[in-house]
Parts: C-alpha cells; structure tokens; sequence
C-alpha cells in the first residue's frame, strides 16, 4: 500500500478504488490507500489522474459509495451514516458528467411539441451516409401552429414547412424526425403521418420542404413517431389506442382507406381541399394493442423487426413487427407517457426500457419475457409528468428527460440506492444528477410565475447537444457533446 496522503497528525480514512472502467484501471498495487479524510470528490479525482498517469490528460472522475455519488468530504460521509474513521470505504470511480450550460434558444410562434436533430452523430446522419454533408447540422422542430421549422445551429430558420392548404398538416404537430438528410416525418393532431423530401440550396442559406406522402389509417391524433432510415420505416402510438407501422416509401405502402381521406364524410360542396398532388397511403399494419391512448413507440435498436409500446392503459408492449403480434407484456403502475430504448453493454440482446409516467417518475422495465414483471430502477426527481426521455450518445447510463414541471432532468443510472418505506420498499430508486431549467435567450433563468413551461420535447445529440422544446414557444439549447467527460 502506498504511504499516507497526509501528515501524521492528519486523520485519515482507508479507501479502495475500484472501476468497471477497463481504460482505468489502476494497477494492484495502488487501489488501496490512505487518503486524508477531509478530501472531497476533487482531490479524490487528483489522486487517480496521478496514479493512472494519462495520456489525455486530467479526465474528472466521480465517485460512487454504495450506490451514490460522493457530494461530500469522507468524514462527513462516514459521520452521516454513522461509520468511524477506522471504516474502509470502497469508491467506485467513474468519468464525471458536466453540467449542461445554456447555450442558446430559438423563438417560435406557438408551442413547440417536438425537437430532432441532424448531425454526423445523429442516427439520421449516420443512416444518410456519404450523402451527409460536412457542416450540415440542422434542428428540426414541430410546433402547435401545425408547422415544422428547420434551423440551423446558428438560430436561423432555413426553411417553414407549407401551410394545411397546401399540403401540410391541418392541425397541431405532434411529433417530427429525420428520417435522413433528404428526408423527415411528422405526424399530429390531424391523424395523419407525413413524409416529406428536404433539399437545400447550393449556398446554404435556404431550403425547400416538399410533401410526397401522405399516410392515414388512425383514427385518433397521433402523438409519438419513430423512424427508421435504413428500412424507410416509420411506427406510430396514437390516441386511439393502435399502433401504427407504414413506410416512407411510395412504391410499399398499401391502399388507403378511402373513408379517413380529407372530406370522406361531407357533401362535395363542403368538401375540405386535399393534396391532390400528394401520394395517399395506407398502413402496413395497424395493431389495435392498447386499450387506453398509446403514447409511444419505438423500435429495438439490434433488431428494427421487434418494436415497444407504452400506453395510459399502465402497460409496456413488445412487439413482432413481422407478425404484427404482441410478444410480452409488462404491466406498471401508473399510465406512461413517453419510452426509451436504453442500449445494454455489449450491444447485443434486449434493452432497457425507460418509461415516463403521470406520477412524475420513470420506470426502467426489462422487456423480456423471463423478468417481464420486474422493474428494473425508478428514476425519481420530476414534478410533474414526465412526457419526453433520450438516451445518451455517448453510453449505456445516462438519461435526459423532459417534464410538464418545465425542466429537463439528466440521470445517471450507476447511482443507485434502495427504495425506502415511503417508495414503496422494493427495487433501486436514482436521482438526477443536473436539472436543465427553462431560461430566457439571455441564458437567464425564468423567474416569473409560469414562465417555466411546460417541456414537451428533448433529444440528447453528442455533436449538438441537449435539445427541447416546450410551452416557453422555445427550442432550447444545452451543451451536451461534452456532458460526459472523455
């Protein structure tokens, strides 16, 4: 063991170090040590730069005792749990998050319901390929005055998609995705999904938005949209309790039912103008699963052939795309609002699924069918209902979700504690690590009553970093390329 940290009159705590880190690992000799007892997480952080002797240089850790971060000196860790001095303290060490500063925010003219990304690092600009241009990034938002917007990462607005009477959306915009760097989807309050073809001019500085499919089959308003840019797939949780599967591409989508088409149910007269021009699909399939609205969908990230459901019907589903079958069900507790796909180390098997409630909570659930009544970790800190979660681009552990409380919380799953009493008793509970409010352009924090807003929307994009949107009329922007550290 290595000599004291301090001088002899110093009082001292024995601790040993330990990482599921492989580029970390310190050698036998000098995992364990005596360490003054009044160091914090900084000097804890030095030590191991020091001993690791890294090429990249100081790289901040975190440290975990029994499943929590460290926020205090050892001494005060051990007086409040009421451990002596004489204890020796096992520290998990881990890469630190960074808070996530305000950056920017852009303006609308309504609520903004949904926020995408394109970047070299987004799935949409992995999926586009070579067709990727360098310097490309664009922001891709939905708003309640039925209209999409794309942005560049400047703040300026390229292109405003066309009006309800001209082939866009007649309603509130739900939700909106790239599907690649030609190509987005939304869908919303109208019932219907739309594909549209992005081009831009040579120069950059504008673009155009054109309307080349339209997709109908609910019957309700639809409210969650994944995408699939491989496959040209697209899934959909609506109001009316299906989930939708269609493709974006003309030539594979099926005939639509002619009685969900604009004006289907008024005289010729009163008849409500449809996009003539615009190609008219049907589903490929359409699961009635739910018996409450569903409210999401998404699908596996190793095999796009299997895909999740949540709903308000306090259920979790898995489905065979194939087949258009329900795999397993994962009953909870409480109505769920919004789902993540968590990709496990290794990349291969099932994820974690994340979901959202309407008890200001998430639920972390394995979807196979062996656990399928077992959650997995409660996430608790939101206020209110928790509509939006993203998974980190950089790693299995780390979360960033958006609340009708007006914030976006960020969580790191290795902090782990038991449940109390209070929660319920059983299971690990964690806690945010950061909470992003709403803030002003100024990067101000908004301190008038109600100026919060409500956040609808939030993405996690490791070149552009925390993106939302909410009832502020805001798209906001956090760092989050450098959140955790390298």
């Amino acid at each position: 063991m290595d000599e004291p940290m301090a001088d002899a009159h110093s009082a001292q705590v024995k601790v040993t170090f330990t990482t599921t880190e492989a580029d970390f690992q310190l050698p036998e000799s000098k995992r364990q040590l005596l360490v003054p007892a009044d160091i914090k997480r900084y000097g804890l952080s030095r030590i191991l730069n020091s001993d690791l002797m890294l090429d990249t240089g100081s790289i901040p850790f975190d440290f975990l005792v029994n499943g929590s971060f460290l926020r205090s000196s050892l001494e005060d860790y051990l007086n409040d749990n009421g451990l002596s001095l004489e204890s020796n303290l096992t520290l998990q060490y881990v890469r630190s998050l960074i808070p996530p500063t305000f950056e920017a925010s852009f303006e609308h003219d309504d609520w903004v319901s949904s926020v995408d990304v394109l970047s070299k690092s987004s799935p949409a600009g992995i999926w586009s390929g070579d067709k990727f241009q360098h310097g490309q990034d664009r922001i891709l938002s939905a708003s309640y005055d039925g209209l999409l917007r794309i942005w560049t990462p400047s703040g300026d607005v390229l292109v405003t998609s066309p009006s309800g009477s001209h082939g866009g959306h007649t309603a509130s915009i739900k939700a909106a995705k790239f599907l690649s760097s030609t190509q987005l989807a939304s869908a919303g309050m109208d019932r219907t999904v739309r594909v549209w073809k992005y081009s831009e001019a040579s120069n950059g500085a504008s673009a155009e938005l054109k309307p080349t499919l339209e997709l109908y089959g609910h019957a309700g308003s639809i409210d969650s949209l994944e995408v699939d840019g491989p496959t040209k797939r697209i899934l959909t949780a609506s109001a009316d309790g299906s989930i939708g599967y269609w493709s974006a591409a003309k030539a594979s989508g099926t005939e639509v039912d002619s009685s969900l088409l604009p004006g289907a149910h008024t005289s010729k007269r009163r008849k409500v103008a449809s996009s003539v021009s615009t190609a008219q699909r049907g589903p490929l399939s359409l699961m009635q699963i739910h018996t409450a609205p569903a409210t999401a969908a998404v699908f596996d990230p190793n095999d796009r052939t299997v895909a999740y459901s949540a709903a308000q019907d306090h259920t979790v589903k898995t489905i065979d795309l194939t087949t258009g079958e329900v795999v397993s069900t994962i009953p909870t507790s409480h109505p769920l609002l919004s789902l993540c796909a968590v990709k496990r180390s290794g990349g291969g098997g099932a994820p974690l699924l994340a979901a959202g409630t309407t008890a200001r909570h998430i639920t972390l659930v394995d979807p196979r069918a062996s656990t399928a009544a077992t959650s997995v970790m409660t996430l608790r800190g939101h206020a209110n209902k928790v509509v939006s979660i993203s998974a980190s681009p950089d790693n299995e552990y780390s979360l960033v979700s958006g609340s009708h409380d007006g914030t976006c919380r960020i969580w790191d799953l290795r902090s782990v504690r038991p449940a109390t009493k209070d929660e319920g008793g059983l299971g690990s509970v964690s806690e945010p690590v950061y909470v992003i409010e709403r803030e002003s352009r100024q990067g101000k924090k908004r301190t008038v009553a109600g100026e919060g807003a409500k956040v609808f929307s939030v993405v996690w994009d490791k070149h552009l970093g925390i993106l939302s949107g909410g009832e502020d009329k805001k798209v906001q922007v956090n760092q989050g390329k450098d959140v955790v550290a390298q």
